[in-house]
C-alpha cells in the first residue's frame, strides 16, 4: 500500500474517495445480509439433525448423508475437497482488483516483474494507507479469500492458509510499494476470523431453509458471504453442499433506534461531533455451550459477532471472536462450558476516536444455571493482539494512527430472566503498546462499555434500552496526554431471532 512519511501532505484523490465509498457499500451490503438472516433465516428450527451432522468428517450437508462428505471418503467425487479452484479464484480476484485500482494515480499498483523482484527482495514493514483500508478493507478482502476456499470443501486450517498465501501474494505482486507486517496480519489472519463467521451464518440460513432453500435465502446467504454465494451460482452441480452446523444452539437480535450523547470529553477529536444519531446493530451468539449432542471438534463452532452502522460514522463496529482450539467442560449440575483458544478480529469507530485489533486469546464461555427461570452466561477472555488506533480530530486525516502489540480483555455478562427479559453487559480494554509500533509511537488504553436491557413485549418483538461508553487515555512524546471519552443512551426496537434469550436446554 502507499508508504506515506509525511501525514500532513495527504489528500483525498478520487481514488480514495472510491475506497470509502466501497467501505460504505459494504456495510450496507452486510447489515442488509444479516437483517435478511434475522428476518427469514431463523424461522425454522432444526430439530432432530440427521446422525451424520455428529460425524467429525462431515462438514457439508443439503441431502442424504452419503452427499456430504468433503473428506473424500463418501465415494462421491462431485463433492470432494478442490484445492485448485480456490487458487484460481483469489488469483484472479486479486489481478480484478490490480487491474482496477491502476487507474490510481499514484500508481502503486502498476506492479511488473521488476517490482515483484524488488517487493521478493525486500523487507517488510509498516504501511501508511487510510485507517478503513487497513483495518476495515484488508480484512475483508481475506474473508473473501477464507470463503473462496470454504465453500469449496477445504476446512478451516487450510483456508487459512490460502488466506495467508493470497495476502502475500497480494503483498508482492499487487502492488508496487514494499509489502506491509500490518496488511499481512490483517488480511492473512483477522480475515480468517471474519471469514469463518460470515461463512457459518450464510450457511446456517441456507441450512434452515431445508434440501433446495427459497430465492430470498440464496440472496441474503450470497448478501452475507458473497464468495459462497458466488460459487454456489457456478458450481450449484457439483459445490451446493450446504455446510452442517449440527444444530447448534445460537442467540441473535437485530436492532433499530436512536441514540444521545449522555457525556462527551472530545479531547482532540472533531467539534462536529453529531450528538444524536440513528443505529442498526446485530448480534449473534452460535453454539452457546451446554446443548446435548453439540461438540466443539472445528474452529469457530462456537463464535460471536456484532455489526453496527449509523448515520455519523457509517460503519461504527464490527466485531467478531470465536473458539480456535478448545473443549467443552461441566462444573456441578448447573454449570456447563467450553475453554481454550480463541481468535478475534475488532474494528470500532466511535466518532472521537477509532481502534482495530486482530489477536489471540485465552478464554472460556459458559451458563450457570441459578434456577430454572434465571441463567447467566458468560465470556471471559485474556490475550494480545496487534492493533491500530489513531483520533478523528478535525484535521486528522485517514493515515493518522499509529500500530502496536496490544493486550487485551473481555468480559462479557447476560443475565437471562426466563423469556421475559435480559441485561447484557460487555467491558472491553486495549492497551496499545509502543511494542512493535511505527515510527510514530505512543500508547493508548482504551476502555469500551456496552450494556443493554432488553423486554420481551411479544414473541420475538423487544424494546432494549442501551448504554455504550468509550475511553481513550493516549500519550504521545509530541503530544503528552490525550483524553478522550463519550457516553450515550439510546432506546431500540429488538427482533429476536428466537422467542427466547438464549438459554440453554440442557438443565
Amino acid at each position: 500500500m502507499r508508504q506515506n512519511d509525511s501525514i500532513s501532505t495527504f489528500r483525498v484523490t478520487p481514488f480514495d474517495f472510491a475506497l470509502l465509498c466501497r467501505s460504505a457499500r459494504f456495510a450496507v451490503f452486510v447489515l442488509l445480509g444479516l437483517a435478511t438472516y434475522s428476518a427469514f433465516g431463523a424461522d425454522a428450527e432444526l430439530t432432530n439433525p440427521p446422525a451424520a451432522w455428529e460425524l467429525p468428517l462431515n462438514e457439508t450437508t443439503s441431502g442424504p448423508p452419503d452427499k456430504f462428505d468433503f473428506s473424500g471418503n463418501s465415494g462421491n467425487p462431485a463433492t470432494r475437497k478442490n484445492y485448485v479452484i480456490p487458487a484460481i479464484e483469489i488469483v484472479g480476484f486479486e489481478a480484478t482488483l490490480n487491474l482496477v485500482n491502476r487507474r490510481d494515480p499514484s500508481g502503486d499498483y502498476k506492479s511488473n516483474l521488476s517490482s515483484i523482484g524488488d517487493n521478493l527482495g525486500s523487507s517488510w514493514g509498516v504501511d501508511r494507507d487510510p485507517f478503513r483500508t487497513n483495518q476495515l478493507g484488508h480484512p475483508y478482502a481475506g474473508a473473501m479469500y477464507h470463503t473462496f476456499a470454504r465453500s469449496l470443501g477445504l476446512n478451516y486450517w487450510e483456508s487459512l492458509a490460502y488466506t495467508f498465501a493470497g495476502s502475500a501474494l497480494w503483498e508482492i505482486a499487487g502492488e508496487v510499494t514494499p509489502p506491509s507486517i500490518n496488511d499481512q496480519i490483517n488480511t492473512g489472519i483477522g480475515g480468517t476470523f471474519l471469514g469463518e463467521a460470515l461463512f457459518r451464518l450464510s450457511n446456517l440460513m441456507l441450512e434452515h431453509g431445508g434440501d433446495s432453500p427459497s430465492l430470498w435465502r440464496e440472496i441474503g446467504a450470497a448478501a452475507i458471504s458473497p464468495a459462497t454465494g458466488f460459487n454456489r451460482l457456478v458450481f450449484r452441480n457439483r459445490w451446493d453442499s450446504i455446510f452442517a452446523s449440527r444444530n447448534p444452539a445460537y442467540y441473535s437480535k437485530l436492532e433499530f433506534g436512536f441514540t444521545g450523547t449522555a457525556n462527551a470529553n472530545h479531547g482532540t477529536a472533531t467539534t462536529q461531533l453529531k450528538r444524536n444519531e440513528a443505529v442498526a446493530d446485530f448480534s449473534i451468539d452460535y453454539g452457546l455451550p451446554g446443548k446435548t449432542g453439540y461438540s466443539y471438534t472445528r474452529p469457530f463452532d462456537y463464535f460471536n459477532l456484532q455489526a453496527s452502522v449509523s448515520n455519523a460514522r457509517g460503519f461504527e463496529s464490527l466485531m467478531t471472536r470465536g473458539l480456535l482450539v478448545g473443549k467443552d467442560y461441566e462444573a456441578g449440575a448447573n454449570y456447563r462450558g467450553i475453554f481454550g483458544l480463541y481468535g478475534s478480529y475488532d474494528y470500532m469507530a466511535p466518532q472521537i476516536f477509532r481502534v482495530s485489533s486482530t489477536a489471540l486469546s485465552i478464554g472460556t464461555t459458559g451458563e450457570f444455571r441459578l434456577s430454572e427461570s434465571v441463567a447467566l452466561q458468560g465470556t471471559g477472555l485474556l490475550g494480545i493482539g496487534y492493533a491500530a488506533v489513531g483520533s478523528t480530530h478535525a484535521n486528522a486525516s485517514e493515515l493518522e494512527y499509529h500500530y502496536g502489540l496490544a493486550p487485551q480483555g473481555l468480559l462479557a455478562l447476560r443475565a437471562i430472566f426466563g423469556e421475559k427479559a435480559s441485561l447484557d453487559l460487555t467491558a472491553r480494554e486495549y492497551f496499545v503498546s509502543r511494542v512493535a509500533a511505527d515510527s510514530r509511537g505512543g500508547r493508548d488504553n482504551i476502555v469500551r462499555l456496552d450494556a443493554s436491557f432488553t423486554m420481551r413485549v411479544n414473541r420475538r418483538h423487544a424494546v432494549s434500552i442501551k448504554y455504550l461508553g468509550n475511553r481513550r487515555d493516549a500519550s504521545f512524546p509530541e503530544q503528552g496526554g490525550v483524553t478522550q471519552s463519550r457516553g450515550t443512551i439510546g432506546i431500540f426496537y429488538t427482533y429476536l431471532g428466537q422467542d427466547g434469550f438464549g438459554s440453554g436446554d440442557w438443565h
